[in-house]
């Protein structure tokens, strides 16, 4: 890869494969647009990342996909990093948006719940020849009275590994005009810098 104009922060691995994954769908060469999607191991870790990287450090541009219950983090490290200024932390009017930072409603997996739907999801789960798992855990006690999407959820979340593997099989499955916004959005402010 040439050397990055932008640095895209993302919270984990399985962010990074499906914001590739939504790249290669939408024919966009993030490599060749100098973009670097970087899983940075959790959002408490924004901080670190966006000082390197950010205007305080290598002077790249910065965008980033984040979780709304996590916004606090993504705000302070921000402006450690000098990409928010003093007055924007805590004030309504400066949209994360407006600086390349999207949210997603719960996080990844609720959007792509979301995006293909439950039949989808479980066909996707079904064609990996995981169905006797997703059938298994749906019948355990402790979630007996769980919607569907609760229990393809929890299928997603529950294995090491199995979050990175869904998302890119997940995002190939999905109608590319049903992708998650916040996805589309901040490969478009990222490949857009």
């Amino acid at each position: 890869m040439s050397t990055p104009r932008t640095v895209l922060l993302v919270e984990g691995e399985s962010d990074r494969v499906a914001l590739h994954a939504l790249a290669h769908r939408r024919g966009e060469d993030l490599a060749a647009a100098g973009v670097e999607v970087v899983a940075m191991g959790g959002i408490t870790n924004l901080r670190s990342h966006a000082l390197r990287d950010g205007p305080r450090g290598r002077g790249l541009a910065l965008a980033g996909l984040y979780d709304v219950p996590e916004e606090h983090h993504v705000r302070r490290g921000l402006l450690v990093a000098g990409v928010l200024v003093t007055g924007d932390v805590g004030s309504a009017d400066i949209e994360l948006a407006e600086v390349g930072f999207h949210a997603c409603d719960r996080d990844l997996e609720d959007e792509l719940l979301r995006a293909v739907g439950p039949d989808g999801a479980q066909a996707v789960i079904e064609a990996a020849g995981e169905a006797t798992s997703l059938r298994l855990l749906a019948q355990m006690p402790s979630q007996r009275g769980w919607t569907r999407e609760e229990v393809l959820r929890r299928f997603l979340t529950s294995q090491s590994g199995r979050k990175a593997r869904y998302a890119r099989l997940l995002v190939e499955a999905l109608d590319l005009d049903r992708a998650p916004a916040p996805l589309v959005a901040v490969l478009e402010d990222a490949v857009g810098r």
